[in-house]
C-alpha cells in the first residue's frame, strides 16, 4: 500500500515516471523505499527546497502510522549506488 502511494506521487511529477525504479529493503522494524529517477526528473520530484519530497515523506509516515514498521523514502539518481 505504501509503495503504491510512493509510485502514485512520483508519477504525478516525473515526466518519465515509467522509467522510475523502486527498491524496497525490509527489516523487522523498518522499510526503506529507494526511488531511482532519471536526472531530468530528480528536481521535479524533489521540488523547490525539497518541498515535494518532504510532503511525500509526511504522507508515507501518515499512511504507515497503523503499522509497526518505520518507513523511509530515499530519492536517488539512476546509477547512484544502485548495484547495492
Amino acid at each position: 500500500m505504501v509503495l503504491d502511494l510512493v509510485k502514485f506521487i512520483v508519477s504525478q511529477f516525473a515526466e518519465n515516471a515509467e522509467e522510475a525504479e523502486y527498491k524496497v529493503n525490509e527489516t523487522d522494524s523498518a522499510v526503506e523505499i529507494d526511488v531511482y529517477l532519471s536526472p531530468e526528473d530528480m528536481g521535479k520530484v524533489i521540488g523547490k527546497q525539497g518541498k515535494i519530497a518532504k510532503a511525500m515523506r509526511t504522507l508515507v509516515r501518515a499512511a504507515s502510522a497503523k503499522e509497526s514498521k518505520k518507513y523511509t523514502v530515499e530519492i536517488k539518481e539512476k546509477g547512484e549506488a544502485q548495484a547495492e
